[in-house]
């Protein structure tokens, strides 16, 4: 599993909130792989997207194409994570 977190803090702006984009490549029982996007306001749930892919290549390549969207519109890497099974 990988998971990839990105935040904005607005400058600038009196009232502006921090937002968050978290994207997640993982594994799921069906034998597919799962990009779950999600984003909003940070302390909210904010909204989610799931797609599913047939293999890691095409996954990974869409979970990099939002990331470096994400950072193009100033949100800034500051997490990954890297899970391994056992």
């Amino acid at each position: 599993m990988l998971t990839l977190v990105c935040h904005r803090t607005p400058s600038g702006a009196r009232n502006a909130l921090a937002h968050f984009y978290r994207v997640e490549v993982s594994y799921n029982l069906f034998g597919e792989y799962t990009v779950i996007r999600e984003w909003g306001r940070v302390g909210t749930r904010g909204r989610h997207v799931s797609l599913w892919f047939a293999n890691l290549r095409d996954a990974v390549l869409l979970a990099d194409d939002t990331v470096n969207r994400a950072t193009k519109r100033g949100y800034k890497l500051t997490d990954k994570l890297f899970a391994t099974a056992k």
